[in-house]
């Protein structure tokens, strides 16, 4: 089963893995839409997101990067 927005540690985690070289602190919220969408995991509506979660994600996202550095 693929991830969903109800994910977003997962999310996180994938974005870090397939962003390796981005720093999540310069992404701003349409490029984090496209880019959680464009993962390979990702099986969601695109349509169905809030901000609120997308700023989730962001934290999710800047926590990993923060524990990989």
């Amino acid at each position: 089963m693929g991830l969903t927005w109800q994910d977003v540690d997962d999310i996180g985690f994938e974005l870090v893995q397939a962003h390796p070289d981005e720093d999540p602190r310069d992404i701003d919220m349409p490029a984090l839409l496209r880019m959680v969408t464009e993962l390979d995991a990702f099986e969601d509506d695109p349509e169905r997101v809030e901000e609120r979660t997308l700023q989730k994600i962001a934290v999710a996202w800047r926590e990993e990067f923060a524990h990989n550095a």
